[in-house]
């Protein structure tokens, strides 16, 4: 098996932030929770993670908790990472969105643009491709 470590500067180390511990037999390994590890990807995107994967990823997430969501949002220290994260969730209408409380997330000024030439989503102030389903539906 394959096992690729990438370290990331998204959160402060804080090791109560995000985690969960899996425990096989006598074996214990601290793992991030999905909310993170979903946030975690959208850091790779658009290099090592392609933008339709993360996007059917997050289609997936609709059981996040609202409580581990703001928390990592408020902690985030990317500011693609947090718009994308929103605007995927957003659009894939997840229960837990409306549970948020996004007046203390710091969404940055300006405009982000994962790719050129793509479709611009004016709430979270970003660029994404125009993805398999707009493709689809043209």
């Amino acid at each position: 098996m394959e096992v690729s470590l990438t370290r990331t500067n998204l959160f402060p180390a804080a090791p109560e932030l995000g985690f969960s511990e899996v425990e096989e037999k006598e074996f214990s390994v601290r793992i991030s929770a999905p909310e993170r590890a979903a946030m975690e990807m959208l850091h790779l995107v658009p290099g090592t993670v392609g933008f339709d994967e993360a996007l059917l990823i997050m289609e997936n997430l609709a059981t996040l908790r609202s409580e581990t969501v703001q928390r990592l949002l408020q902690a985030c220290r990317s500011i693609k990472v947090k718009r994308l994260f929103l605007a995927m969730a957003e659009r894939h209408g997840h229960p837990w969105m409306s549970e948020l409380d996004l007046s203390p997330v710091d969404l940055g000024r300006g405009k982000r643009m994962i790719v050129p030439g793509g479709r611009y989503d004016k709430k979270y102030r970003i660029t994404v491709p125009i993805d398999s389903y707009e493709e689809a539906a043209r």
